[in-house]
């Protein structure tokens, strides 16, 4: 079931904290729980998000704290010189064991499907206390980043009915409604509303991304960090 209806308002942001977009590990599981007990009325288990990390069609990143910042935001955050990214990467290619838990704090998760020519956005959540602060929109540039960087044709997802907030988002990116799932939600039986992107190689969609990509970038500076290429 796609769980797309926990997004934020934007605000100013508090405090100098950074976070950068890395791909998701076993050892992030605890906090993404977290992460969705905040968000959504019913989780996923555990054990879903690790079948989920072996499924050679899903993607799954978080916005975890750059620890290379000057002034971490976890208390148990620890200093780690190499790259977040290929600290990641090579987890999942299992070049090295999984470690305990992940003491960086993760603040946001995006998970990706990879449908035949489409790229289906599942799941995507902020942590309570960072909402309205540009992170939600850091999650859907990267699938829309990811998308384009694998030559696929659009992005799609579902939200719920109610949520205008997340609607005002996927508009702002983009995103128009092309369908409805009747009581999709199992937990009170709402309406999903489908949207997707119009064709991610038209000229107008590039341009759309490039303006709210900038557009980010200079509200919220440096904050957010998604890699160059996927």
């Amino acid at each position: 079931m796609a769980r797309t209806e926990q997004i934020e308002r934007e605000s100013v942001p508090s405090g100098a904290s950074r976070f950068v977009l890395r791909p998701m590990t076993v050892a992030d599981i605890p906090q993404v729980t977290d992460i969705d007990r905040e968000s959504f009325p019913s989780m996923w288990p555990p054990t879903a998000y690790q079948r989920e990390l072996k499924n050679r069609l899903a993607r799954y990143f978080v916005l975890t704290e750059d620890t290379g910042a000057d002034q971490p935001t976890s208390p148990d955050a620890v200093t780690v010189r190499r790259s977040p990214w290929r600290r990641a990467m090579r987890r999942l290619l299992h070049s090295e064991p999984d470690p305990q838990p992940t003491r960086e704090l993760i603040i946001g998760v995006i998970g990706l499907w990879m449908m035949v020519d489409q790229l289906h956005i599942v799941t995507i959540a902020v942590r309570e206390s960072f909402r309205r602060q540009g992170a939600g929109e850091a999650l859907i540039q990267c699938a829309i980043q990811f998308a384009m960087a694998n030559e696929m044709d659009a992005v799609t997802l579902e939200y719920r009915r109610s949520n205008e907030v997340a609607r005002a988002l996927y508009l702002k990116w983009g995103f128009v409604e092309v369908g409805m799932r009747p009581r999709y939600y199992s937990d009170n039986n709402e309406d999903a509303v489908i949207m997707t992107t119009p064709p991610l190689a038209a000229q107008t969609e590039r341009d759309l991304y490039r303006r709210r990509k900038r557009e980010h970038r200079e509200r919220w500076g440096d904050r957010y960090r998604l890699p160059d290429a996927f």
